[in-house]
């Protein structure tokens, strides 16, 4: 079955402002038919005199009429007479004939969609007469509101073209309208839409007020007032915005109504988002809170690579101090990660940032004054939460270590080369140096040791224990060695 965008391909006519167009239709017609409480089709004529199904939009407002999906599927030929005449209309064309969708009696409308002066297709309003039974002012205000909505359509006027919707949390109709009059007279406003505003501290009835002076009255002297506000509360853009008040939130949006002489009102459509709002402000101070953990875990670790740089220097014995510069080293290592932590608003990690900068700290501080080794990264490692990217930089930055310690033993010049394959929680990683061979860095199949073994046992437990992967060491061709880590991450 064909797409919206499979389908607009198949017009070579339409130029790109036309598809443009289209595209702004289908994003905005939601509300149209929640207003109208009836099923929307989006119909464009093929070459050869045919319609077919574009888009589909059902009522949110309503129980729809179709079930399934028709996007794709051809018109029924029944329906091709009037579709013709339709795109030949002025403005909105009705059909004279009722039909039945399953048990329901529908009445079919049809907007021709006018832009550019081309007719680009039809938007059919299919309403299921049921719904034009017994209905109270609620449905009638809210049906007569989408139809001057639908009637825009023909005109041009609808989808707005200078529209500005810069809100997270836009309201929808269910969650409550009002309607105004060109004056900005609140002339009808659904119970969700009075709750709104009584929410915010409104005391007073709000239809017959301007609404304008209502959300002004509201407004403290230290509450936020966007720009945009006075426009919503007017009617006179189509545009959306914020009233806070009342230590309560809530979301506007306006959309003018228009008829060929101009704007004639507007409606506004009304969310409650205080509690959204204040789960936005708690999670804001639980990820501020835990940034400023991190970068006091990362001082403190610094302070500790400190003291045992100031200890190394101080000793006398050269196996203590190079235990103790080995200590600094990995230290160090944890607490960069932590200081890549403190910079997100979550416990992830640009890993791959990380390691680039931990890798070159551990070669310069590994590597004799007279040699100069390289390092340099292929493939992506990703984001990786802290439980994961602790322990992978410290094998890492344990493998480099021993790559320059014993590969690069006499040797003026090197170059590191480190591999990553990531595939979800896979992770492949290849570590490769042109160093002196597999002999002088490997030895039973782990890391050669120096001193404590630590290194070794790092890597071989992280590994195998942690990420329950396999460490494999192999000899390269043109001379030096290879390190192959397969692995599972554990909270990627």
């Amino acid at each position: 079955m064909a797409d919206f965008s499979q389908i607009l391909a198949t017009r070579p006519d339409f130029d790109a402002s036309d598809k443009e167009w289209l595209h702004h239709l289908v994003a905005d017609w939601q509300v149209i038919a929640d207003l109208s409480l009836a099923d929307l089709l989006l119909v464009l004529q093929k070459g050869d005199g045919s319609f077919v199904i574009a888009g589909q939009c059902r009522p949110s407002t309503v129980v729809s009429l179709r079930a399934d999906d028709v996007v794709g599927e051809q018109v029924d030929d029944e329906l091709q007479g009037e579709m013709a005449e339709a795109m030949k209309s002025d403005g909105v064309y009705r059909s004279s004939v009722l039909r039945r969708i399953g048990d329901a009696l529908v009445c079919n409308v049809y907007a021709p969609i006018r832009h550019g002066g081309k007719t680009l297709g039809l938007v059919v309003r299919e309403t299921n007469l049921a719904t034009r039974e017994s209905n109270g002012r609620y449905e009638l205000e809210s049906i007569d509101a989408g139809k001057q909505l639908y009637e825009m359509i023909p005109r041009g006027q609808f989808p707005y073209k200078d529209s500005v919707l810069s809100q997270r949390h836009n309201a929808r109709v269910a969650d409550g309208f009002i309607l105004l009059s060109a004056d900005g007279i609140v002339q009808y406003a659904s119970p969700n839409g009075i709750s709104c505003f009584r929410r915010l501290g409104m005391v007073d009835m709000l239809e017959g007020a301007s609404l304008s002076e209502v959300g002004t009255s509201l407004i403290h002297e230290n509450d936020p007032v966007p720009e945009s506000l006075p426009l919503v509360l007017l009617g006179k853009a189509a545009i959306d915005s914020e009233l806070v008040a009342n230590r309560s939130t809530v979301s506007m949006r306006s959309l003018p109504l228009m008829d060929e002489r101009g704007r004639t009102g507007a409606i506004v459509l009304c969310r409650d988002i205080s509690e959204l709002r204040r789960r936005e402000v708690e999670l804001q101070t639980k990820d501020a809170t835990i940034s400023e953990i991190h970068h006091r875990v990362k001082n403190n670790l610094q302070a500790v690579s400190a003291l045992l740089r100031l200890q190394a220097r101080k000793t006398r014995s050269d196996e203590v101090k190079k235990e103790l510069k080995e200590a600094q080293r990995r230290v160090q290592t944890i607490a960069m990660v932590h200081e890549g932590l403190s910079q997100s608003a979550d416990e992830i990690v640009d890993f791959d940032k990380v390691i680039a900068n931990l890798l070159r700290m551990s070669v310069d501080l590994t590597a004799m004054s007279d040699q100069r080794i390289s390092i340099d990264f292929v493939g992506s490692f990703g984001m990786m939460p802290a439980q994961d990217a602790t322990p992978l930089s410290l094998v890492l930055t344990e493998l480099t270590t021993n790559a320059v310690e014993h590969g690069y033993e006499g040797r003026k010049e090197g170059h590191i080369t480190v591999t990553a394959d990531r595939r979800g929680t896979e992770l492949d990683i290849v570590v490769q140096d042109d160093g002196n061979g597999m002999g002088s860095e490997e030895e039973d199949g782990m890391a050669r040791s120096s001193g404590s073994g630590l290194g070794t046992q790092i890597i071989n437990t992280f590994v195998t224990n942690d990420f329950g992967g396999t460490v494999r060491w192999e000899p390269v061709d043109t001379g030096g060695t290879r390190v192959r880590l397969a692995i599972k991450l554990r909270a990627a």
